[in-house]
């Protein structure tokens, strides 16, 4: 094993800790260029598809990469912002904010930075960057509410293989799963309760959440009954009844059948039903991205009003909410405890 340089060091340097926070990741834009390179990296992953490897290889090489990118370049440009893909704006926006917020409750020495599982920025480039600030302390925060395999420990999994390649590794931590925060939960039902004092309350609300293969559940992964979880304490903060809302997994993938209802599926029975008003939420998302902005926002619409349905309305995710960003600063500091170090206590940590 040949080991990455150390950052150069200075002795009297005081130490820092490093805050991460880790989202899937996004093409650099939308183009087809761009989206093949970051499909080819994020469906390479065996802990995403969970397959043969020569046959996985064959059928994402010679069909996936040479049909896909077109099509999801197109979709990307749909809600592309001025700024970049959304999903990279906003977690970039909630990592500039927690540096704020964490700093007005602590005058401890942190950093915060952000970084993508797929794209960039790369988390070995972000970890690398946090060692040259001397941060000997890292908690990495992966943006998914509720844990699966193929989302969080694809995180673990690269954060360890970077930790392998250092001589001076630094002392980490990582959160597993927020989806029953309780402040977590609270914002959720601020962002929902504040949009329909604007546009009034639906017939039905409808949580939806990215879906997954449904042997992954037979297999032991807790994805399943976090999010169940998550919709159920969601319910209970916004007062509804088992009536008044549905759950269900959206961007099914291939023939194998995956964790139900399917969103699509529920979309449609909801409109066939006269569903006067639908509005849909993703509480398994903390910014906008692709799958919010276009699969849920404008196909699903689509799909409920196509098969009879009446108002449709998407209920965007947290993104850079006030309430969120405190959320998320609670969350943190509970997984700090002890790390965080008061400036006289610093002088003590320094060598």
């Amino acid at each position: 094993m040949i080991y990455q340089p150390e950052p150069a060091f200075t002795h009297g340097t005081p130490e820092q800790t490093g805050i991460l926070l880790v989202n899937l990741g996004t093409p650099d834009a939308p183009t087809p260029d761009a989206v093949r390179a970051y499909l080819k990296e994020f469906l390479s992953d065996p802990r995403v598809v969970e397959m043969p490897k020569a046959i996985w290889w064959f059928i994402l090489n010679v069909i996936i990469l040479n049909t896909r990118p077109k099509k999801s370049a197109a979709k990307y440009a749909s809600v592309w912002l001025p700024e970049g893909s959304p999903l990279r704006v906003y977690t970039e926006k909630q990592a500039s904010l927690l540096q704020g917020y964490l700093g007005e409750r602590t005058k401890a020495a942190f950093v915060v930075d952000y970084a993508m599982r797929y794209g960039n920025p790369s988390i070995p480039g972000v970890l690398r960057k946090l060692k040259e600030q001397n941060c000997q302390r890292i908690l990495v925060v992966p943006m998914y509410p509720q844990y699966a395999a193929s989302t969080t420990a694809t995180v673990c999994d690269i954060v360890f293989g970077e930790l392998q390649q250092m001589r001076n590794i630094p002392a980490l931590r990582i959160i597993k799963s927020f989806g029953d925060h309780p402040g977590y939960i609270k914002a959720l039902a601020g962002n929902i309760n504040g949009y329909w004092m604007k546009h009034g309350r639906p017939e039905k609300l409808l949580m939806s959440f990215h879906g997954l293969p449904r042997d992954t559940l037979d297999k032991g992964d807790p994805y399943h009954c976090e999010c169940h979880k998550t919709a159920r304490l969601l319910a209970q903060q916004l007062g509804l009844q088992p009536e008044q809302y549905a759950v269900s997994f959206q961007s099914r993938f291939g023939k194998k059948d995956w964790l139900e209802p399917y969103t699509t599926a529920m979309l449609k029975k909801l409109g066939a039903q006269k569903t006067r008003r639908l509005d849909v939420v993703c509480p398994g998302f903390t910014a906008d991205c692709l799958e919010t902005l276009e699969e849920i926002a404008q196909e699903g619409k689509e799909d409920f009003q196509h098969a009879g349905g009446g108002e449709y309305h998407y209920i965007p995710c947290l993104n850079d909410r006030n309430d969120w960003i405190h959320a998320l600063t609670g969350l943190v500091l509970d997984n700090l405890h002890g790390w965080l170090i008061e400036p006289d206590a610093a002088e003590l940590n320094t060598y």
